[in-house]
């Protein structure tokens, strides 16, 4: 979690970083694992300052102005924080955030958000973490096989109009990564300046 970026369900002002939720599904023969990591808003932050940095509009839906009201300005949240981002899911994606923050800063000890947290920027990378291995189940549980097997039937599905294909978690992230290996990675202008004063601050 970190300062505020996020505004609860049916609130009006941030009172909720972004939350991400992992969850990895080890590989079978080598495979690419299942990797799901997502935030619990509507849109990741990063996303909306590489907006604002690019001068674009953000889609509606995505914040809220500092009254309350839709916005398509990534302004609101970037750089000075006049509004909030809106949670996924409406009232769902607000209490899995909600959790995120109990788990990871609560009972850590890390944490959660705050409004001392704010004027500073300060930035708590706490995390919770639970480890399963599959054998603990039980010698004999056919974990590789089923998940392979269900992974091959989601795939299956028909894949709507304008969708090329049916993607699983890790998907469409291992795609881009293999675009941007072969053709580098873009950068807007204000990125690439922020960068080179970063830089320069660090020698």
């Amino acid at each position: 979690c970190h300062f505020p970026l996020v505004a609860p369900f049916g609130g009006s002002d941030a009172r909720l970083s972004t939350d991400p939720i992992c969850v990895t599904f080890p590989a079978t023969d080598g495979g690419p694992p299942i990797v799901l990591d997502m935030a619990t808003s509507v849109v990741a932050g990063g996303k909306v300052k590489v907006a604002y940095n690019k001068g674009l509009q953000l889609a509606e839906g995505r914040v809220i102005d500092a009254e309350g009201r839709p916005s398509t300005d990534p302004g609101m949240i970037f750089p000075n924080r006049k509004g909030a981002m809106l949670t996924m899911g409406e009232h769902k994606g607000s209490g899995l955030a909600l959790v995120c923050e109990i788990l990871s800063g609560a009972l850590t000890g890390g944490g959660a958000s705050d409004p001392d947290t704010a004027p500073q920027q300060k930035i708590k990378n706490n995390m919770f973490s639970v480890i399963f291995d599959p054998q603990c189940f039980g010698a004999n549980i056919p974990y590789a096989a089923e998940l392979d097997r269900f992974i091959a039937y989601v795939k299956e599905s028909p894949p709507q109009l304008g969708v090329e294909a049916v993607m699983v978690p890790g998907e469409p992230e291992r795609k881009t990564r293999a675009i941007r290996e072969q053709d580098g990675i873009p950068l807007d202008d204000t990125t690439w300046e922020g960068l080179i004063k970063a830089g320069i601050s660090a020698g």
